[in-house]
């Protein structure tokens, strides 16, 4: 039972955390208006970042499938730690080479390459190619509930996803919605951000712990 809740709320978790990623990843751009404008100023003013986070999932009859919420912390280029607390721990970081999974109930830590396991991803950008930003096609998206809206859809058609929105408040980044190509919508809620807090370098550093079962590329 455990092992299917791994592999399916896994997978989704995995999805969500490398787009989330995208957002607090991306270059900064050229200056546009609306959306994009804000972005750019997110992104070129932040260098490393702390704070809380709620995620829903919803199916295509916009009925919930899955409520998590957690922590998150990153250091750019490359360093970050987001932790899941409910409805199950699971821990992920990246120490700038590898990307660490940790299943607490499991017991099981998966480890890969960075780039291997990003791969075409719109989180490929921690690995610092700004070559990725030409994956994807980025537009201005109106403003709705108080936020500014931009748009970003991949360029390829093999991509798991069709778009990703994301909202910006007087915050900074508030919300992110992703479209994935099963018709599932997943949303994040940011709260208790905080840009350019001193971040430990310890959270961006992994150990198994002693018992754990390790796979993948050690």
């Amino acid at each position: 039972m455990k092992a299917g809740r791994a592999k399916g709320a896994g997978g989704r978790v995995a999805r969500a955390f490398t787009l989330a990623l995208f957002a607090f990843m991306l270059p900064a751009l050229p200056a546009h208006g609306g959306g994009i404008d804000r972005l750019n100023q997110f992104m070129s003013a932040t260098q490393s970042a702390t704070g809380e986070f709620e995620q829903r999932i919803y199916g295509r009859d916009r009925k919930v499938v899955q409520e998590s919420r957690g922590t998150l912390a990153f250091f750019r280029p490359g360093k970050f730690r987001w932790a899941y607390v409910k409805p199950y721990p699971q821990l992920i970081v990246g120490d700038g080479a590898r990307v660490w999974i940790y299943d607490e109930d499991l017991k099981q830590v998966t480890v890969r390459k960075l780039d291997q396991a990003l791969g075409a991803t719109p989180a490929a950008l921690l690995a610092g190619s700004n070559d990725a930003l030409k994956a994807f096609v980025l537009k201005d998206d109106g403003a709705k509930d108080g936020l500014e809206w931009v748009e970003a859809i991949p360029r390829e058609k093999e991509s798991n996803f069709e778009r990703i929105r994301m909202g910006f408040g007087f915050s900074g980044l508030e919300r992110m919605e992703l479209t994935d190509t099963f018709g599932q919508t997943t949303e994040l809620r940011f709260t208790g951000f905080q840009r350019n807090a001193r971040v430990d370098p310890g959270l961006f550093r992994f150990v198994p712990p002693q018992g754990a079962d390790v796979i993948g590329d050690k």
